[in-house]
């Protein structure tokens, strides 16, 4: 791993960190129409970027009262000092990020419960590329969509990274995801998500639902499905694929052979460990 890795993904380094240019939504005032018990003890939603985090996020909203969610950013590991408060054990909240496993991040994220959510990385590419050709993303990337680049090389870019600009798939998925395996947490895959979304009225989906809403410590309600369903709308989310515009070329909705097996290169034995064959 370069040594500059945390500097460079933190945006402290060469670039300044990107913004997300999003839509506010309206979950608050839909959170209240619904009973809401207090949250016992914090919980703390990591995930991989461009795995599902507001898809996630947004559903696990509905279940938590608003005066107890962290709502003032995503934490990640450039601006964890400025948000310790969100995992004091005194007054239990909900919140979320992008945030390495390292000393402090696992010492200041202790007395919380863990969430760890990412996604297939043949996947991710392609859900990287196209947000990074958005409206929505403003960040040192933005000759990325010249028409100049190819949509396979614009993939291989995803895949390598871009020295001093972004970091790779292996870099991301090493401490973003590989490393909190050997930590405490309740893992999420995005597509487990995804499945149980299709249909609620499964045993398979309550299932699901009523075992996550366990591991952050709250009680699955007789409303739930009319809570995950407010939650999961994708209107109700700036960065669901559903909202990203200004993309000026078409994406392969799956990841080219070729590109498979340059994910496998960069990043041997990665899928296998985070459960995909």
């Amino acid at each position: 791993m370069p040594p500059d890795l945390f500097r460079d993904q933190a945006g402290s380094n060469s670039a300044p960190m990107p913004n997300v240019n999003v839509q506010a939504d309206t979950l608050d005032a839909e959170n209240r129409r619904f009973s809401q018990a207090p949250l016992r003890q914090p919980v703390f939603l990591n995930s991989v970027p461009k795995s599902g985090s507001h898809l996630l996020r947004n559903i696990l909203r509905m279940f938590v009262p608003v005066e107890q969610q962290y709502q003032r950013d995503f934490i990640q590991w450039a601006n964890l000092q400025q948000h310790l408060t969100a995992f004091d054990p005194s007054r239990p909240l909900l919140s979320w990020g992008h945030l390495f496993l390292a000393d402090m991040s696992a010492i200041e994220t202790s007395p919380a419960r863990r969430l760890l959510l990412y996604r297939d990385p043949y996947d991710w590419v392609i859900a990287r590329a196209r947000f990074f050709l958005s409206e929505q993303f403003i960040g040192n990337v933005e000759h990325l969509k010249s028409d100049a680049l190819t949509t396979d090389e614009l993939l291989t870019m995803m895949i390598f990274g871009l020295p001093g600009k972004a970091p790779s798939l292996n870099e991301i998925y090493e401490l973003n995801a590989a490393a909190w395996l050997g930590a405490r947490g309740y893992i999420v895959k995005f597509e487990d998500l995804v499945a149980a979304l299709g249909d609620l009225d499964t045993t398979a989906s309550k299932g699901f639902f009523t075992t996550l809403l366990e591991a952050c410590g709250i009680d699955c309600p007789n409303d739930w499905r009319a809570r995950i369903t407010i939650g999961a709308d994708w209107r109700q989310s700036g960065t669901a694929r559903e909202n990203l515009t200004g993309i000026g070329r078409d994406m392969p909705s799956a990841l080219s052979a070729r590109h498979r097996a340059l994910v496998d290169y960069h990043a041997p034995g990665l899928r296998a460990l985070l459960g995909y064959s």
